[in-house]
Order: C-alpha cells, then sequence, then structure tokens
C-alpha cells in the first residue's frame, strides 16, 4: 500500500500544483480588483476564499484538516495569535477558520514581493513585512503593527520561533517581537494556537507531497495580555503552545 500511495503522489503532486498554480493567478487578478474598485473587505474577502480554495487544493492529495477551537474566543478585541510555525501550510486554515477575526501576518520582507494571491495581499491587506536585517525598521513595524490591532480590533499572528520547523521540533520562542507587540497593544488577548502535522507535507521537499496527512490546529483559551508580566505570559503562552505538538 506504501509503494502505491508513493506512486499514486506523483500524479497527484502536479494536479496539485497546477490548481494551486491556476488559484494563485486567479486570485492575484481578483484582489487587485476588490482592493481597488472596492476596498478592503472586498480584499478581505478575496482572500478568504483564496485560502478555502487553498485547502480544497490540498484536498486533492488527500489532506484532511482539524481545528480544534473554543467557541468563546472574545470577540470585539484586538487578538495576538502565537502559533509554533512547521510550513506555509499552517496559514490557509487560520485565515479561512478565524476569517471574522481578520488575522494579519508577521511576515520577512522577501514575502512581499513576487507570490502571486499572496505578496499583495500582504502588502495591502494590513500584515506588516519585516527586514530582519534591519532591527531599527522591524521595532518600527511592529509597534505600528501593535497600534493597527488595537484601533481596528484585529488579530495579527506571529510566529515567534522565527523559522519554520521541518521535522515538527519546536524551537525556543523569540521574546523582542511579542515584548513590543504586548507594549503596543495591552488591551489585546493572547491566543495560542499549537500546529501539528504541517510539516509532514514538506517531508519530501516541494516533490512529491505526501498523500493522506492529517494537519491539526489546536486553539488554546485566550489569555489576556494585562494580566500577566510579559515574561510570565510568554513563558506561558510557549508551554502551552508546547505541550500539544505531538512528534
Amino acid at each position: 500500500m506504501k509503494r502505491i500511495l508513493h506512486f499514486l503522489s506523483y500524479p497527484l503532486t502536479g494536479l496539485f500544483y497546477l490548481t494551486f498554480g491556476l488559484s494563485m493567478l486567479f486570485f492575484h487578478a481578483v484582489e487587485v480588483i476588490c482592493y481597488n474598485v472596492f476596498g478592503y473587505q472586498a480584499l478581505k474577502k478575496s482572500v478568504d476564499y483564496f485560502n478555502w480554495t487553498i485547502l480544497r487544493c490540498l484536498n486533492l492529495l488527500g489532506t484532511r484538516f482539524e481545528m480544534d477551537y473554543l467557541k468563546n474566543i472574545p470577540e470585539n478585541v484586538p487578538i495576538i495569535i502565537v502559533a509554533n510555525h512547521q510550513s506555509m501550510w499552517d496559514i490557509p486554515p487560520i485565515i479561512w477558520h478565524l476569517r471574522k477575526f481578520h488575522p494579519k501576518f508577521v511576515s520577512k520582507i522577501e514575502l512581499g514581493k513576487g507570490i502571486p494571491g499572496i505578496s499583495y495581499n500582504l502588502r495591502h491587506g494590513g500584515s506588516i513585512l519585516i527586514d530582519r536585517k534591519n532591527p531599527r525598521q522591524a521595532l518600527r513595524e511592529m509597534m505600528e503593527f501593535g497600534k493597527y490591532l488595537v484601533q481596528n480590533n484585529y488579530s495579527g499572528v506571529i510566529f515567534p520561533e522565527g523559522t519554520r520547523s521541518k521535522n515538527g521540533q519546536p524551537k525556543t520562542f523569540h521574546r523582542k517581537g511579542l515584548i513590543t507587540l504586548f507594549k503596543y497593544a495591552p488591551e489585546a488577548y493572547i491566543l495560542p494556537i499549537t500546529v501539528n502535522n504541517s510539516w509532514k507535507l514538506q517531508r519530501n521537499g516541494h516533490f512529491p507531497m505526501p498523500l493522506g496527512i492529517r494537519l491539526k490546529h489546536t486553539i488554546h483559551p485566550a489569555l489576556k495580555i494585562s494580566d500577566f508580566s510579559s515574561e510570565e505570559l510568554i513563558d506561558l503562552v510557549e508551554e502551552t503552545v508546547k505541550s500539544k505538538i505531538v512528534l
């Protein structure tokens, strides 16, 4: 059976990349039209459905998605989503399933151009692009990001490990970005999320992609920033996120 699945993974990966690539091109055009003609809300809707489409493309590989989340996520307040990072496929389930919270991302500056459907949203949809070689720029962007989340009651997503884990093994959280967000969004809540198994989609690199992976997001209870010191809160969030990682 393993040999059969491995054999099938080649044509199905090709089909996945074809549909995913066409989706990127199509939704890039849709995003440009939505933003320039109808504004932010239309752009957001187009991004939501782009990410729904990505999930359906991954279904072609037999990928299954499980989102364990609480129904009492605080509403009408700024939220900082803190998650471990295993692959680019961590992101579409967050955008789609938490779309009512308007998730924006802390991303590296290299992603801000050249990727149809993704770069345009990062530049115009409220996310920020961090230059890791320029600490002053990164700090300034994080400060403004915190204020932006408070002003609009949106959610911001940060992966404090800094880089993806290629084998699911969690890395130590970097603290400076979190502390800056805490300072400039003191009214916010932290929403810890544990991601499992998305690294397996790229355990062979980009080709072929394995079949039948079950990608799971576990959403933990929200924590109010003002109830903790920064260091205490980071310790708690890191422990919470890592407590549900399955290796």
